[in-house]
């Protein structure tokens, strides 16, 4: 096996739950040159070829970054994760043989396959679950120092307010469901600076206005929209902790070996945590584990009749609060702050 190209247009946390699968082909084919094709902004994270693996900007509304892909074929082995529609694209880009989950609807999308493989029957992390697309024992447990640090560190190490020991708080999350109540925010950052350490505000491109509102008077440092992921993985990678929603920065976290407290409302904190992979993470769910609105049994878009996950959002939720989901509004302010608390202080 010479090249493997894994194929696939998943947000930030998905792509980096691929970790566990890129390891594994490391070890079994430490010869072959693995690609991988991610989405333009999450390339500079890959910049240091983690397990000797290149990222391939792609974009499917992109005609040149289809083209590149195409053009970086062939290969002798393609893997395709999450939506089946990328086994097409690995086939155009010349893939001798296309391994993935089967069963995505519509059934067009799963044609290519030449190897088509089942969810698990016995609950599992997801990232573990996509390292059984092929054989051999998992990996070995993912260290902070398996993956080369990106560049981008001069906002998080030039600016002032990073000067003394900062816990960063992120706010934002791929959906509003994810989000918790904003008066918890702001409490949760003053029992931060009661503790002695600064709070830190982080966030996506068009997330500054979401930390305007919850911190109006600009109380602490704000740094939503003002960095790219190599230099969000340098805040994180110097900060005492990270809190979070399950998003893609709580993957982000263990990657950049920072304690990550991740509170879970209509995501599963057993399919989207820590799995075997990362089991060695200093990594703290926040959830309720039987949250009886947590009934959809799916994973990207295949039933699986253990999963128990939620992909509502503020229009179909059925316990929408006004500002908040139910499932967020029952983490309570204590319980998140003790988690908090506890990772600190494993890290005296």
């Amino acid at each position: 096996m010479s090249s493997i190209l894994i194929a696939h247009h998943l947000l930030l946390g998905d792509t980096l739950l691929l970790t566990p699968l890129v390891a594994k082909l490391r070890v079994r084919y430490p010869h072959a040159r693995i690609a991988l094709t991610c989405p333009k902004a999450i390339v500079p994270l890959y910049a240091g070829r983690p397990y000797g693996a290149q990222a391939l900007p792609f974009d499917p509304r992109d005609a040149s970054s289809v083209s590149a892909v195409l053009a970086s074929g062939p290969y002798d082995l393609g893997i395709v994760v999450g939506d089946n529609r990328h086994a097409w694209l690995a086939i155009a880009a010349k893939c001798r043989w296309i391994i993935g989950h089967g069963d995505d609807t519509p059934a067009w999308k799963n044609w290519p396959l030449d190897e088509s493989h089942p969810y698990p029957p016995e609950p599992a992390a997801w990232a573990d679950i996509a390292a059984t697309l092929i054989d051999g024992p998992p990996p070995a447990r993912y260290r902070p120092s398996d993956w080369p640090t990106p560049a981008g560190a001069s906002i998080a190490q030039a600016d002032a307010a990073l000067a003394r020991p900062y816990v960063v708080l992120h706010p934002g999350a791929s959906t509003s469901v994810k989000r918790w109540p904003h008066e918890r925010w702001r409490a949760l950052a003053g029992r931060i600076e009661a503790l002695g350490y600064t709070p830190v505000w982080s966030g996506g491109p068009n997330e500054a206005d979401l930390i305007r509102a919850i911190d109006p008077e600009a109380r602490y440092p704000s740094f939503a929209g003002r960095m790219g992921l190599g230099e969000l993985w340098h805040l994180f990678a110097h900060a005492r902790a990270v809190v979070c929603p399950d998003t893609g920065v709580a993957h982000l976290g263990r990657m950049a070996g920072v304690p990550t407290v991740t509170l879970f409302g209509p995501g599963n904190a057993m399919i989207h945590g820590a799995g075997e992979f990362w089991r060695d993470a200093r990594f703290r769910p926040v959830t309720i584990v039987d949250m009886p609105c947590r009934d959809e049994p799916d994973i990207f878009r295949r039933h699986v009749s253990w999963a128990r996950r939620c992909d509502r959002n503020e229009t179909t939720c059925v316990a929408w609060r006004g500002d908040h989901a139910e499932c967020m509004g029952l983490l309570s302010l204590d319980a998140v702050s003790r988690a908090l608390e506890e990772m600190l202080t494993e890290g005296l």
